[in-house]
This record gives C-alpha cells, structure tokens and sequence, in this order.
C-alpha cells in the first residue's frame, strides 16, 4: 500500500495563493508520476498538473502561468504553489502516485482530498 496525505488547502480570496503538499508514504520503492487532479461539485475529476521521474512537467491549460508543481524525490512529496486563484479554482484537490513496488507491482494511489475554495 502507498498513503497519500494532502494538505494546504483552505479558504483564499480571489487573486490569493496557496500551496498544495502530499508527502507519499508506504510501499513506494519506484516513483514513475505525481500530479494533481481536482474535482468540482458537478463535474468530473480534471488534471491540474503531474511532473515525472526525469523532470517534466504537464499541466492543464486553465492553470498555465499561474500554478507550479514540483517534487522533493528525497522526501517523496509533491507540491502545488497555486497563485492568482480564481473562482474557478474552487474544487477538492487530489493527489496521485504512480510507481512500481515488488509488492504491489505497477501502482496508481489517491489521497483523500483537499478543499480550496476561492470567494471573497
């Protein structure tokens, strides 16, 4: 099993920030992808962003120029620095692992969400 933890998420004001950590725990052994993924009230899960093992980096293009996501690999956490929120950012945000571990093979893990909500 891999544990997946996200925090940060809140209340922000339009124009505000935040930033997104999910620290990756468990059977990992092989990180191949860790990327966020968000979920609006009536809508389907959406990719915000995912970077990879070498380096690179994906991400949609609502968000394009205003979040960025990197990786600590020494601590197997993930971060999202998410700036000029926008209504429109308002969703639960998820973090994904995806790896292989002798145990467990190829694998792919959620963690539980976390709120962020944009109003004034």
């Amino acid at each position: 099993q891999v544990q997946l933890v996200e925090s940060g998420g809140g209340l922000v004001q339009p124009g505000g920030s935040l930033r997104l950590s999910c620290p990756a725990s468990g059977s990992i052994f092989s990180i191949y992808a860790m990327g966020w993924y968000r979920q609006a009230p009536g809508k389907q899960r959406e990719l915000v962003a995912t970077t990879t093992r070498g380096g690179s980096t994906n991400y949609a293009d609502s968000v394009k120029g205003r979040f960025t996501i990197s990786r600590d690999t020494a601590k197997n956490t993930v971060y999202l620095q998410m700036n000029s929120l926008l209504p429109g950012d308002a969703a639960v945000y998820y973090c994904k692992v995806t790896g292989w571990a002798p145990s467990l093979g190829d694998y792919n893990y959620w963690g539980q969400g976390t709120q962020v909500t944009v109003s004034s």
